[in-house]
């Protein structure tokens, strides 16, 4: 399994939506994404590279497993 890398939130970003989730709000530097029949909103800061933490977090949050998460990175790269 390869190792989750720092990201763009651009990057971030498009991996979400392609999952499912629409951003429904910008508060100051962060994006908060929801989608149907998920309980917590994902909030992304808007970093140039979002740290490791912070993508495993939000990928516990939305129920993406990692196999998930690096398809949905390959085709946003």
């Amino acid at each position: 399994m390869p190792k989750i890398n720092p990201v763009s939130y651009k990057v971030l970003v498009c991996i979400f939506e392609r999952a499912g989730f629409h951003c429904v709000r910008t508060e100051g530097d962060h994006m908060v994404l929801t989608k149907q029949g998920v309980l917590r909103p994902v909030v992304i800061p808007k970093y140039k590279a979002v740290p490791v933490f912070i993508i495993k977090n939000n990928l516990r949050t939305s129920g993406l497993n990692r196999d998930e998460y690096f398809r949905l990175l390959r085709e946003c790269l």
